[in-house]
């Protein structure tokens, strides 16, 4: 009987399955929105792990948007908008 290591399951992944666990991992849980919204390398890492898949899917235009907001998180173009249920009041 074959016993399954992690690095035998990475060596055996596609390339399309790790870039998609990768993105799960670099994902922003709802339970930490709030204190990581405005986080520019979590909210960078996440939007170049997505463009990654979205490159790996033949997705060019997608995976060109996702690195352009990555971007933007890093070189301060783009910042979070307020959450709806506490930004300002109208």
């Amino acid at each position: 009987m074959e016993t399954r290591t992690p690095s035998t399951d990475l060596q055996s992944a596609t390339a399309l399955e790790l870039a998609q666990a990768l993105a799960a991992k670099l994902a922003i849980p709802e339970r930490d929105w709030h204190r990581l919204k405005s986080n520019r390398p979590a909210r960078a890492q996440e939007q170049a792990a997505a463009a990654l898949i979205y490159l790996l899917k033949n997705q060019p235009e997608e995976a060109l948007t996702r690195l352009q907001q990555a971007t933007g998180w890093l070189d301060r173009s783009l910042t979070a908008p307020p959450c709806a249920t506490h930004g300002p009041k109208k």
